[in-house]
């Protein structure tokens, strides 16, 4: 098979050339690149012997797989991390040096050995990375503490570092050169665990809110001041599907954007030579203000490059089972987005390559092979639908609900189609077949 055409390949989803891959890592732009570095498995398609992969693009949607960036040493196996650029050269490596975080996993190459947080460098744009001599930067709190996402906090002049600890708890630290750390604040993310994420964003009234963000897809909106984060709101739920993880924002995005991709786990590839894809960069905003604000999550506007014909219709009804409206595409690959009217009973089901997306009106939800999502409490329903060789991804009324599943296609005559129970109406339906990025 040639390489990225093999069967179930994901051909709009990043996916590394071969092996295991599983949490992005290290997201940062630097001097027009994108850089994705990714947990990865260099020598099996089954999780273990984490190393940090590495991909970079100059459009969020075409990568290029390089070299390999940080391998296990006799602190551990790599784990999860973050970058970003000093461009104050606080650490010492050099004005608009790269700095990489890192969990080093010690216990996985010898038991006694605790997590530990590292750091490494770049003065060349990620081409050539050095781990810092004196690691680890922060000892072991708690077992299994890990996954540090670095960030700077312009008002108090610092870094400022979210840990994971165990079970529900995370910490923040502050530093002034990325080298010695201090631990100021403790906090509970109920429900989610690893991988957080702490970021600001401008909510409708114009107000600065930040964000604590967990690998479920949960978070928090409240304020920091560099010396407490206060949470204004209770969880608060964004990634809704069975597959979304692991999510992380970009650092240094260029004109205030805060793109974030995550890792789609629990995914299908029967007898592939790779294992496992990364959504869809998103671009995330907030609806809303006060109490009342919402984080939304949308494809970034550079997907739309991938679009090649489109098909169009307006209002349709939609009668039954015994005349399906069918959608006349030729692709695999497809962005599909409705509008449907909410009724007060019956199902809408679309078909798509043989598979049920369907919306409940009874129940208010969308389901998808067993899982179901909230629908939003509006009279009309807008839906986008990407899909891939592997993998549906959902956004629902401008990503205010979102949802990401493992997909592999049914038998089927027709590769869209929709049938109801009960009359249904669609006011548009839009289909776009797409490009492959390889």
């Amino acid at each position: 098979m040639n390489l990225y055409r093999e069967v179930h390949r994901p051909q709009f989803h990043f996916s590394a050339k071969e092996n295991w891959i599983n949490d992005p890592n290290g997201l940062v732009y630097c001097d027009g690149t994108w850089h994705l570095f990714f947990q990865h498995n260099p020598e099996s398609n089954i999780w273990g012997n984490m190393t940090w992969g590495h991909a970079i693009s100059h459009d969020l949607i075409h990568w290029e797989q390089v070299e390999h960036a940080l391998y296990p040493d006799e602190h551990g196996t790599m784990f999860s991390g973050s970058a970003v650029i000093d461009h104050n050269n606080t650490a010492g490596f050099g004005k608009g040096a790269m700095l990489l975080f890192y969990t080093a996993a010690g216990d996985c190459v010898a038991p006694e050995r605790p997590y530990t947080q590292c750091l490494a460098h770049s003065s060349d744009n990620g081409r050539t990375i050095t781990k810092y001599e004196g690691n680890p930067i922060i000892g072991n709190f708690t077992k299994g503490n890990r996954d540090p996402k670095v960030i700077w906090h312009e008002g108090s002049a610092r870094w400022i570092m979210a840990l994971y600890l165990i079970d529900n708890e995370y910490c923040l630290l502050r530093s002034k050169d990325c080298k010695n750390w201090e631990r100021f604040q403790d906090l509970t993310l109920p429900g989610v665990t690893e991988c957080p994420d702490f970021f600001p964003l401008t909510d409708e009234s114009g107000s600065l809110r930040w964000l604590f963000w967990g690998a479920k897809g949960k978070y928090l909106i409240g304020s920091f001041d560099g010396n407490e984060f206060i949470a204004d709101t209770e969880t608060l739920t964004s990634e809704c599907g069975s597959n979304g993880y692991a999510a992380q924002t970009w650092s240094d995005a260029p004109d205030g954007r805060i793109v974030q991709v995550s890792w789609m786990n629990k995914g299908l590839y029967p007898e592939m030579p790779f294992n496992h894809q990364m959504s869809i960069p998103v671009e995330l905003s907030l609806i809303g203000s006060g109490n009342n604000a919402r984080l939304t999550r949308w494809p970034v506007k550079e997907f739309e490059s991938l679009r090649k014909k489109t098909s169009t219709l307006n209002a349709q009804q939609i009668l039954g089972w015994k005349n399906p409206l069918v959608i006349g595409i030729q692709s695999d690959l497809m962005e599909v987005s409705l509008a449907a009217v909410r009724r007060g009973s019956g199902r809408l089901h679309m078909a798509i390559r043989g598979q049920a997306v369907i919306i409940d009106w009874d129940k208010s939800e969308l389901e998808f092979q067993g899982h179901t999502v909230a629908l939003p409490n509006s009279q009309i329903i807008e839906i986008l639908m990407l899909v891939d060789k592997a993998s549906l991804e959902v956004f629902i009324n401008k990503g205010v609900v979102s949802a990401s599943f493992p997909f592999l296609p049914g038998a089927y005559l027709n590769r869209l189609e929709l049938y109801s129970d009960g009359e249904q109406q669609v006011e548009r339906i839009s289909v776009h077949e797409l490009d492959s990025i390889w």
